[in-house]
């Protein structure tokens, strides 16, 4: 929507165009979408008052990722993305120098590493080599990107030679700070390293430089980094209380409201039965509500809906549905799962899907009338 253009002058590469995300049909613009788009457009020009650091935090499936693709439309700026994990290093925050091999020099190398560093010699950065396994290969993105940063060890431990040419490959978050991007970085509670994490708050000052290799780099105007993590999530830890103190606007994500999730469903799923669509948005609620109340660490949420109505759309029965898009989502233990089948039996749910059943297997037998 044009009405929160940041830089309406500014002028995107085919290939940044490409990066900025197009709302699907099925997109329904929430409050806090809303908000956002409010607090940064007013605030986009007001030096120190700037809001270009948000953090969503909430619920698995609550849509923060989401939400972060509706601002890079909103805003028009690309998206891009960073998962963090444990072990992240240097080279995951800021890149790294590689050398370049002579073709004698690969000659020892398995199939694998051969094909990591075709990926990388035919990118620009370690983003770009990681979509290209993945295209290639046919591969994951979590996959190609354990090949790349292997490779990445390999060459850091290659014994430094004369007459070896070097080449710098940035990280998608220095892709993003040098040409304004909306960067979502996701989970960065899970990072154990303290230096790693101080690098990223040197990255978020309003006004943060990054020390590369080769150059000193400023951010760029239009940066914008949307921090995504999850409440109570298994390995996290808490935000880091300097990564948390750079956050300028922030948003509590919780499961929506019965309504807007009958609303989601019918604009993703286009299965149109309210009353089905209402039984099941509130197994859902007690499923999810149950398991955090006795510590059972798995989650309900808006992906386990979606997916349950498009089976039960499709004709699949809807209690063993259950179990499989939600239930054995949160937990295959016996005992668990006997803790949240009582509560939907108390809940009354149970019940009400049984009558579900019931009536589409009487709508299936009826004899239609001459």
């Amino acid at each position: 929507m044009d009405q929160w253009l940041l830089s309406p002058g500014r002028r995107l590469s085919e290939e940044e165009q490409t990066l900025v995300w197009c709302k699907p049909s099925s997109h329904k613009d929430s409050e806090e979408e809303i908000r956002i788009c409010n607090e940064v457009k007013r605030n986009w020009n007001q030096g120190e008052m700037k809001i270009a650091n948000i953090l969503l935090e909430g619920d698995a499936g609550s849509g923060k990722t989401q939400l972060a693709k509706a601002l890079s439309a909103n805003f028009g700026l690309p998206y891009t993305k960073v998962t963090c994990f444990a072990d992240m290093d240097k080279s995951d925050i800021i890149g790294a120098i590689l050398p370049v091999l002579s073709d004698e020099q690969q000659e020892s190398m398995g199939r694998e590493e051969k094909e990591a560093l075709k990926a990388l010699y035919q990118s620009d950065n370690l983003s770009a080599a990681v979509g290209i396994l993945v295209k290639t290969l046919g591969i994951t993105e979590k996959q190609a990107g354990v090949r790349i940063r292997q490779m990445v060890k390999v060459l850091e431990q290659l014994p430094q030679t004369e007459n070896v040419k070097y080449r710098f490959y940035p990280s998608e978050i220095v892709r993003a700070f040098r040409n304004g991007y909306l960067l979502e970085i996701q989970e960065p509670t899970v990072i154990r390293d303290a230096a790693m994490l101080m690098a990223l708050n040197s990255a978020l000052e309003p006004d943060g430089i990054i020390n590369l290799p080769t150059e000193i780099i400023h951010r760029h105007p239009d940066f914008i980094a949307v921090i995504t993590t999850n409440r109570g999530y298994n390995g996290c830890r808490p935000l880091n209380e300097a990564l948390r103190d750079r956050i300028q606007h922030a948003e509590r994500m919780d499961m929506p409201s019965i309504e807007v999730m009958i609303e989601r469903a019918i604009a993703k799923t286009g299965y149109t039965d309210r009353y089905v669509l209402s039984v099941l948005a509130n197994a859902i609620f007690v499923l999810d509500q149950t398991a955090r109340a006795n510590a059972i660490k798995g989650v309900a949420g808006m992906r386990s809906y979606f997916y349950w109505i498009d089976a039960v759309a499709y004709g699949a029965d809807v209690k063993e549905s259950l179990y499989h898009k939600v239930i054995y989502k949160i937990t295959t233990d016996p005992d668990e799962i006997r803790i949240l089948e009582e509560a939907l039996n108390v809940q009354g749910i149970t019940s009400e899907l049984n009558d579900i059943n019931s009536n589409r297997n009487v709508k299936k037998n009826m004899i239609p009338t001459s």
